[in-house]
């Protein structure tokens, strides 16, 4: 099989949201207590999640949970109800934190992603990037001149559609011009990014680990599918 394009989810597979110590050094519980490592990470592992529910939440926060990629005030809305249930309760403090979750400046590339976006233009390879999610990511790539190498961003909140829904990965074939067999979408949720072998594309799984953990995955991804 030769592909012609190839889909990249975002967070976790070509950029991940790392643990800035200085964003939670000043979080305070219930009690004024600062958090501790283990809940500053248990707090950005809930933040960061892919998939599945992190927190019990009443209806009204259900609905924003289940829409949330699809509008950002939503997102907003249930995030911080998450931040509150997971150890932050100051209204404040929440609004600074969230703030700087949805900051595509704050996140970081894995160490192969650079290389991979450059390799797959200089094949001619269509490159897109999927993602569920709520705010523009795209000054993450162009304030590294990387958005020179993306054909197309398929965001769920432009979009109005989400993985694992079909609808999304149908526009980002159509918009590409492909056709789904010349397709590989890259991403780090079997659930929601393996979805697009429903339509008829390939998949590559990678995992999520922190961007020191993972020097390589999506270069040794796309050797393996044969596409570099």
């Amino acid at each position: 099989m030769t592909f012609r394009a190839v889909l990249f989810d975002f967070s976790g597979t070509v950029f991940r949201l790392e643990q800035d110590e200085t964003w939670l050094a000043d979080l305070t519980d219930h009690e004024g207590e600062r958090l501790d490592i283990e809940a500053q990470t248990e707090l950005m592992r809930r933040m960061t999640a892919p998939v599945g529910q992190v927190v019990d939440l009443d209806e009204e926060h259900l609905h924003a949970w289940h829409n949330r990629d699809r509008d950002p005030v939503l997102h907003r809305k249930v995030y911080l109800e998450v931040l509150k249930q997971s150890g932050v309760p100051h209204a404040d403090q929440a609004v600074a934190l969230y703030t700087r979750l949805i900051d595509p400046t704050q996140w970081t590339p894995y160490p192969d992603t650079e290389a991979v976006l450059k390799s797959l233009s200089g094949k001619d390879v269509q490159v897109g990037v999927l993602s569920n999610i709520a705010f523009d990511i795209r000054p993450a790539f162009s304030r590294r001149g990387w958005d020179a190498f993306v054909d197309e961003f398929i965001l769920s909140f432009e979009v109005g559609a989400v993985k694992p829904e079909p609808e999304i990965f149908r526009t980002a074939i159509e918009r590409l011009g492909v056709d789904p067999a010349e397709t590989l979408m890259v991403g780090d949720s079997e659930e929601a990014d393996g979805a697009a072998r429903e339509i008829g594309c390939a998949f590559a799984l990678v995992e999520p680990l922190p961007t020191t953990e993972r020097p390589d995955a999506l270069l040794s991804a796309l050797r393996t599918h044969n596409v570099l």
